[in-house]
């Protein structure tokens, strides 16, 4: 598995929250629901994306940005404007003072805002649930990125004003691959530009010695791994391959095991119902009393108290 791959295998929408936003000046969106990903993709017009910490992005028509939850923002013509709308978890919509919108600005199917044909058109898709998304991913990311047109080809875009407003049978897969099919590509381009800024592990990929340690923890966590085995794996010392993981990954070897086999397990905790001991078999522990102690240690809840809280 190459390094990008590694880092954008997690994507997996299940029921994403997908709609086609048209408006005309002055309007605003404030955002609040609380989604770990939401992607906004300027179709037609122009935009601001405003989070209340950091930087403001303007989008112009094929510009693209990606804001990481749980942190609230406002989309709007201008960043003067004051909302007229709340988005809150779960897709509820409400006025700014909390009055429920009661569909008043639903415009047909997956479209929503003041009128269809709009100055202002976006694309908006939201990943309802972090386990939809592999955690290493979500922590890669800055709180709010932007691609503009010049940066990145999406040839999707046609493809997605066409299904977006379909109501046919199947029609939530097909959205939730094409959505996972975007942020692919924004994201291959985003770690391609000169902007982002990968964690250790990702840029430790590159080195002959630590990126091949990391491929063999990555792509078989269930393998009872040593630091001996994985040295004698990547032709070097013991000793050689522990000093240089962890001045370039951050952490020992198996520091770094520990963490990849228990982010797996609470990505398969939220998005399956398999057993606990099945799970503590795929990413390499002996049995589910092994898997909940150490699960325990670093989530602070037993791994059956998270699946109920991700449900």
């Amino acid at each position: 598995m190459d390094a990008l791959a590694g880092l954008l295998e997690g994507p997996r929408a299940r029921g994403a929250f997908m709609i086609r936003g048209c408006f005309d000046p002055p309007w605003a969106v404030r955002v609040e629901d609380r989604a770990p990903l939401t992607v906004m993709l300027m179709v037609r017009g122009e935009s601001w994306v405003v989070p209340d910490t950091g930087e403001r992005v303007r989008l112009r028509a094929g510009d693209l940005a990606i804001a990481r939850g749980p942190d609230a923002y406002t989309c709007a013509d201008d960043p003067a404007t004051p909302p007229q709308a709340l988005i809150l978890p779960g897709g509820e919509c409400a006025y700014p003072d909390g009055r429920p919108l009661n569909g008043s600005m639903d415009l047909g199917v997956r479209t929503w805002g003041g009128r269809p044909d709009g100055g202002s058109v976006l694309l908006i898709g939201t990943y309802l649930a972090r386990g939809e998304i592999g955690g290493r991913l979500l922590d890669a990311l800055p709180p709010l990125l932007s691609l503009t047109a010049e940066e990145w080809d999406c040839p999707l875009t046609p493809v997605l004003m066409s299904e977006v407003t379909r109501d046919e049978p199947g029609q939530e897969v097909v959205l939730d691959r094409l959505l996972d099919l975007l942020v692919i590509a924004a994201l291959r381009a985003w770690f391609a530009g000169p902007r982002a800024e990968a964690p250790a592990w990702y840029r430790a990929l590159g080195d002959p010695v630590v990126g091949r340690a990391l491929r063999l923890l990555q792509d078989d966590p269930a393998h009872p791994w040593t630091v001996a085995s994985l040295a004698a794996k990547a032709g070097v010392s013991r000793t050689a391959l522990a000093r240089r993981f962890t001045a370039l990954v951050g952490e020992p070897p198996m520091a770094y095991l520990t963490g990849w086999r228990l982010a797996l397990a609470a990505d398969r905790l939220r998005g399956t119902d398999d057993t606990l001991g099945a799970i503590a078999r795929q990413v390499g522990y002996g049995t589910a009393f092994a898997l909940s102690t150490a699960f325990k240690r670093v989530y602070g809840v037993s791994p059956q108290e998270f699946r109920t809280r991700a449900a």
